[in-house]
């Protein structure tokens, strides 16, 4: 995948909710830090999430060279326990939530979407497998999205992107909305 993908992929639950702040969470080198700051223009502020600080600091660091008007703010944290970040305009986790495990996805989506003002998108890009490997322990298929967004009390889901992937046969982009 390159930049183009990844925009594509999360381009239709960003567009029309650019008015705030975003998170990118388990954000890692910055793949999709830099697709959500080309979607967020020059005003943009997206705060990134990660355990590595190296990586969140590689990461601001792309970002300010390809958008250097975009405000990067990186917090070194689990995505999975208790943090302060709200209220956000969107949150995206691309490629993050497979690394927990399924009896706890549930329950750290809805932390999560509590981040999110009324209205605010939860933009998730995942493997589109229901079995995963050594590698993406915890896929989520779009179809398992949309168990996992109704029961974390998320609304108005809908896929915004596929592209085929040589790992697990697909990546899917989707998008949930926190209720108003």
């Amino acid at each position: 995948m390159d930049h183009r993908d990844h925009v594509g992929l999360i381009r239709a639950g960003v567009d029309g909710a650019t008015d705030g702040p975003w998170a990118d969470l388990g954000a890692g080198t910055g793949a999709f830090t830099l697709a959500l700051a080309d979607l967020l223009g020059p005003d943009g502020h997206i705060t990134t999430v990660d355990r590595s600080a190296s990586d969140l600091q590689a990461g601001a660091r792309r970002v300010r060279e390809a958008f250097p008007g975009v405000t990067v703010e990186p917090r070194v944290a689990d995505f999975t326990r208790p943090m302060e970040l709200g209220p956000l305009a969107g949150l995206v986790m691309a490629n993050a939530l497979h690394f927990v495990e399924r009896s706890r996805q549930a329950a750290v989506v809805r932390a999560l979407a509590a981040h999110l003002r009324p209205g605010g998108r939860f933009v998730l890009v995942e493997y589109d497998a229901d079995h995963g490997n050594q590698w993406v322990p915890y896929p989520i298929s779009a179809a398992g999205w949309d168990r996992l967004a109704a029961e974390a009390g998320l609304v108005d889901v809908r896929r915004i992107g596929r592209v085929p992937s040589r790992f697990l046969g697909a990546i899917h982009g989707a998008v949930a909305v926190r209720r108003g």
